[in-house]
């Protein structure tokens, strides 16, 4: 089961990897990413509301930025897809979803601005520091949402295994990413915008029947 299990989680990562991170900028900013996660999980532990902010403000936005605006979306020749089956497949939040998330996160403020005490939730927020404390516990909310919501809905529309390896995935995603991409900032500084595809070449020829 355990075995499965990983196995699972090798193929989410492979298709997320091979899939949606052509693009060197796109790698890059998922490297960034992925080190400011790391320090929003350390900072989990001492200030949760940091870390949320942490996480959405920088963690989130260079993430998503590189998923919207520098990843090629015309046909995948290296994994012969269209962008359209691409996204049609993906398990997670692929980038219709991600919009929702993102319009969640990015209108929560206003909302909280307009009604300071959020549904008589809050107490109203007096200076600016509070209402940056309170955006923080909606954001820390949004993204724990989000997390389930996606886990728990692919139970009903997959299976309860393929929903904990989705969960598992995207809690690890910024070390795995860490690995992956360390050296894309290097690569795009020799001017090299995409990637050449040779792992995921060598790693297709690996994968064909003898």
């Amino acid at each position: 089961m355990i075995k499965n299990f990983l196995e699972q989680l090798r193929i989410q990562r492979w298709d997320d990897h091979r899939y949606y991170h052509h693009s060197r900028i796109n790698q890059s900013l998922h490297f960034v990413s992925a080190v400011s996660f790391m320090i929003g999980y350390v900072m989990l532990y001492f200030d949760p509301l940091m870390s949320a902010l942490i996480g959405w403000l920088v963690s989130m936005t260079s993430r998503q930025a590189g998923h919207f605006f520098f990843e090629p979306r015309g046909y995948d020749h290296i994994n012969q897809a269209t962008h359209e089956h691409k996204e049609e497949i993906k398990v997670g939040y692929n980038l219709r979803r991600k919009v929702v998330l993102m319009a969640i996160w990015a209108a929560s403020p206003v909302v909280l601005y307009f009604d300071p005490t959020l549904l008589g939730l809050f107490t109203p927020w007096a200076t600016p520091a509070d209402f940056v404390r309170q955006v923080a516990k909606i954001w820390l909310v949004v993204g724990i949402g989000g997390l389930l919501f996606r886990t728990v809905h692919l139970f009903f529309i997959r299976d309860v295994e393929t929903g904990l390896v989705w969960m598992t995935k995207i809690i690890t995603d910024p070390f795995n990413d860490f690995v992956l991409y360390h050296k894309a900032p290097l690569a795009l500084l020799r001017g090299e915008l995409i990637d050449p595809g040779l792992d995921i070449i060598e790693h297709g020829l690996e994968e064909k029947p003898a």
